[in-house]
């Protein structure tokens, strides 16, 4: 699909990961976490690197859940122009202005393609900070302690099969909560993948959709009947939510 496409060059995620933060940077840029989208979860940290910001940038959907927040420059952006977005950034923190870079949930989780980028935009460095992030709600609900749990994000662009062998290794030993991929590799396609690692239909799973907010909504099913509603690639294929967190339960 194209809007997984990665960018030419290494793997931004690799690029954020490759060191550890120095504590000792002054006014680095920050990467905040804006919590599952309702404000009630936004860490008071959060709240503060949002209110002295000059100029923030993200995905469109991510700036507006925090866009009422900041008097801040909002630089929203899809895919198509993230990097025209991240070019305008860069050159504005380069000016003295005060960034913050905003992403879904906690940057820990699935934000590390985009905190690559916007190291690679900016010439100084980015502190993260940490936010509730979807995938804590989603173990509360479906009460899988994430001491016990396999979790895996898929939703990311590149090659993701051994994210999946992680999960086939693990399906039925421990509980498994995965961050689907829109539109490829949704719910249904997962617990098929599953089901052809030899795993059992009749493992418990729920698909959390737009936890937190106000279209919240928990699906049940068996591994096998959920596994009924793979393959397409639109969101026109899936019954699901693009935000949406995949629970199996281990037998």
């Amino acid at each position: 699909m194209s809007d997984h496409d990665l960018d030419s060059g290494p793997d931004p995620a690799v690029f954020a990961a490759a060191s550890h933060e120095d504590s000792n940077v002054e006014a680095p840029v920050e990467a905040v976490g804006i919590g599952p989208g309702n404000t009630d979860f936004l860490t008071h940290r959060a709240r503060e690197a949002i209110a002295r910001a000059d100029v923030i940038v993200g995905f469109s959907t991510v700036v507006d859940f925090i866009a009422d927040l900041t008097d801040a420059e909002l630089l929203r952006c899809g895919y198509a122009d993230e990097a025209e977005a991240l070019s305008t950034f860069g050159d504005q923190v380069a000016d003295g202005a005060t960034g913050v870079a905003v992403l879904m949930g906690d940057p820990n989780h699935s934000g590390y393609q985009f905190l690559g980028k916007v190291e690679r935009a900016i010439d100084r460095p980015v502190r993260v900070v940490p936010g509730i992030s979807a995938v804590q709600v989603a173990a509360s609900r479906a009460r899988t302690p994430l001491e016990e749990t396999c979790f895996v994000t898929l939703h990311k662009s590149g090659e993701i099969e051994s994210d999946l062998d992680r999960l086939r290794e693990a399906v039925g030993q421990r509980h498994l909560l995965v961050l689907p991929r829109p539109y490829d590799m949704m719910p249904g396609d997962i617990a098929a993948e599953l089901l052809n690692a030899e795993a059992s239909p009749d493992l418990e799973t729920l698909v959390l959709e737009e936890l937190t907010l106000e279209g919240e909504t928990i699906t049940r099913r068996s591994l096998g009947t959920l596994a009924e509603h793979a393959g397409g690639s639109g969101p026109e294929d899936t019954p699901f939510s693009d935000l949406s967190v995949l629970a199996v339960r281990r037998s």
